[in-house]
């Protein structure tokens, strides 16, 4: 059943989006401007998704003190003052500093809101969560595509989205009631007692350390797909910098339309079927955007292609947590996914950027079909796995 929280929740998921492909599409002025190298960006994302890390591994606790409302509208809170630290920053350095609360906010909200709808909300929701995620990072690219294309600097982007965001966090501060009688608000009644559990506790769990990796695997493609589209666009194959950030958000709409598009199909088909599905044509994708023709079109159908693949992937995988690791544990199992999700983040696109500095920024597609094949056989293999000792979380699982 719909219900206003859920259109809270859903809105929330918009504002974490929209700084979330800001820097991809605004770098190629960036870097001329402040006067960096190209691979600089990926020292932001590394720092940005650093306290996406942290804030996610912290966050079971942080939300057992303050509630999954009160954390929403505090990060994005956060985020929102970041946004406006971006847009009056006049070196990289200061970017640094600025980019530190901007990942703090971003994983907490994260988190919070993944294992809610996971615990309270059916398959469908999750995947509109997430497709509403991607409506937020669909939107951000155009907004600065306008700033530059109307001479106003990538500044002006980042201070609009700025204002969107403040809109958002005064309508959840406003909404806050709504959190505290989930049953009525929500698709299950039944309150569900969240427990701690450590690091090595978690791992611990059968299939655990396989989900890991596969988290890892695609936030390290997602990122490094929509980090680096614009500056591939530009630099291998010589499209114009504001209609590269056009083109670039092409594969964040894949991604969103599949997301709507899988609301209608999760549950008949079921979670292991959409994840390996996407998985597959995210490798078709990297093909074609791959292939050597003369026309950009093919280039371009393939990022739309990678982002519908992408598209089933995190939502599928989040929704399946309870089921997997049991009801109590699923906020620390979010947690510390959400934490090895963002270490593919943080790491993963620095690395392309010194490939696309020092060697060929055209390995870009090579370089996603990498990390999509070893996703693949990280979920084949967690469909073999998945199952919780008995002998050590009896109470995890549900009678």
């Amino acid at each position: 059943m719909f219900s206003l929280l859920l259109a809270v929740i859903y809105l929330s998921f918009i504002s974490l989006g929209l700084p979330d492909s800001l820097l991809g599409s605004a770098w190629p002025v960036m870097q001329t401007e402040l006067g960096v190298p190209i691979s600089y960006a990926g020292m932001l994302t590394m720092i940005i998704a650093g306290g996406t890390i942290i804030s996610s591994l912290f966050s079971d606790r942080v939300i057992r003190r303050l509630s999954t409302g009160l954390v929403t509208a505090i990060s994005v809170g956060m985020t929102a003052v970041a946004l406006l630290g971006f847009s009056l920053a006049n070196s990289f350095w200061i970017l640094c500093i600025i980019a530190i609360p901007y990942g703090l906010g971003a994983g907490a909200v994260d988190a919070a809101l993944n294992n809610y709808v996971a615990l309270h909300y059916s398959s469908r929701h999750m995947s509109w969560l997430h497709a509403f995620w991607g409506v937020g990072v669909s939107i951000s690219p155009s907004i600065m595509s306008f700033c530059l294309s109307r001479q106003y600097g990538w500044e002006a982007g980042y201070r609009s989205v700025f204002f969107i965001q403040i809109c958002l966090v005064i309508i959840l501060f406003l909404t806050l009631s709504l959190w505290n009688k989930p049953g009525k608000n929500t698709d299950s009644t039944e309150e569900v007692v969240p427990k701690v559990l450590t690091i090595p506790q978690l791992i611990k769990l059968k299939g655990a350390p396989f989900v890991l990796v596969a988290f890892f695997c695609f936030c390290a493609l997602e990122a490094t797909a929509g980090l680096w589209a614009s500056s591939y666009l530009v630099n291998f194959r010589l499209i114009k910098e504001e209609t590269a950030a056009i083109f670039a958000a092409l594969f964040y709409l894949g991604e969103t339309v599949g997301r709507f598009i899988n609301g209608y199909t999760a549950e008949k088909y079921g979670d292991r079927a959409m994840i390996r599905t996407g998985i597959i044509t995210i490798i078709i994708g990297t093909v074609l955007v791959a292939l050597p023709f003369g026309t950009n079109i093919i280039t371009l159908i393939g990022l739309v292609v990678i982002g519908f693949g992408a598209a089933p992937i995190y939502p599928c995988i989040i929704h399946s947590t309870p089921t997997n690791f049991g009801k109590e544990a699923s906020q620390s199992m979010v947690g510390i996914q959400m934490a090895s999700a963002y270490i593919g983040s943080t790491f993963v696109p620095p690395v392309f950027g010194l490939i696309a500095q020092y060697i060929n920024i055209g390995l870009y597609p090579a370089f996603l079909m990498a990390f999509a094949v070893l996703m693949l056989v990280m979920t084949e293999k967690l469909n073999k796995k998945i199952c919780i000792p008995a002998e050590l979380y009896n109470d995890f699982v549900e009678k």
